[in-house]
């Protein structure tokens, strides 16, 4: 099989991946407020939330207001979680908890790398194989790659809330195609997600493919 000519990858669940789940994050730092709720209860809430959110676009907003929009989109979710897991109203001030927790998922200490990754990452560069992101995370992704010693290996990062659509809609797609200027059938794209990754990919022109997390250090080092 030809080797592609520029490789994009996810980022969360793909690259890298929260420490325990995100109810124990968000558990932790509530209690450091005073609130005490099960990591449980919140990661169930938190899924519930996240999964009835808009996805994270803001198609009509400045380059210089996108910063805000996503803080809000994220306050809005870990509102929500915190009011279905029945802890919303134990704060005495929400606004400062979100505030913390928000600056805290953009630094390293809530992410772990899968320990597969840099020996591919490595690999693919030393083919020249050119290497991207498309990812609907938000613009804490490039503190997060930065602090995690995963930027430098990366020529491009394609972002939802910048390009104003998220995966697995055409448009995030062709927009991080053109940084490399190449055509979607020279390039394959890797996620965790078989709608947004594998699927959005294939419906392009570009190769999709799929990895399952339980089994990563296959998968990845296979699509050597």
């Amino acid at each position: 099989m030809p080797k592609p000519r520029v490789l994009f990858l996810d980022a969360v669940g793909t690259l890298f991946s929260v420490k325990g789940s995100v109810g124990e994050v968000y558990s932790q730092i509530a209690g450091e407020f005073g609130v005490h709720v099960s990591p449980s209860a919140l990661n169930q809430a938190f899924y519930q939330s996240f999964k009835a959110a808009p996805e994270p676009t803001f198609p009509d907003a400045e380059v210089q207001d996108i910063p805000q929009h996503e803080f809000e989109w994220w306050q809005a979710v870990a509102r929500q979680t915190f009011d279905l897991a029945g802890a919303l109203q134990k704060f005495t001030d929400f606004d400062t908890f979100f505030s913390e927790l928000y600056i805290h998922f953009g630094t390293e200490s809530p992410w772990f790398v899968y320990p597969d990754v840099i020996p591919a990452l490595k690999s693919w560069r030393q083919k020249g194989i050119e290497l991207g992101i498309i990812s609907n995370f938000d613009s804490r992704i490039f503190s997060v790659l930065q602090a995690l010693e995963l930027r430098d290996y990366f020529d491009s990062i394609t972002i939802s809330t910048q390009v104003g659509a998220a995966k697995p809609e055409a448009k995030i797609f062709g927009v991080a195609l053109a940084k490399h200027n190449c055509p979607a059938e020279e390039a394959w794209h890797v996620g965790d997600s078989k709608n947004d990754d594998y699927y959005g990919a294939k419906a392009v022109g570009m190769r999709g493919v799929l990895i399952t997390r339980a089994s990563e250090q296959k998968v990845l080092v296979g699509a050597n």
